[in-house]
């Protein structure tokens, strides 16, 4: 994992567990047969793929808000 990408991606998602699991989600997808969003370069592995997906606004997460906000 390219330590450069690792900081553009947390300017996105600044929390380092939402952003390691995004990650992590994203690399099963990946390991799993799914085609990236981005253009990959040689020896680009899942993680720098899903970094970069992140920095270039192709990946994100939504937050469900907790508990009892229905009436």
């Amino acid at each position: 994992m390219l330590s450069h990408l690792v900081e553009e991606a947390a300017k996105k998602i600044p929390s380092v567990p939402l952003l390691v699991n995004v990650i992590s989600k994203r690399v099963r997808q990946l390991n799993a047969g799914h085609k990236p969003m981005v253009d990959v370069i040689t020896r680009m592995g899942f993680a720098d793929i899903a970094l970069t997906e992140i920095i270039e606004g192709k990946l994100g997460f939504e937050q469900k808000s907790k508990g009892g906000d229905e009436s």
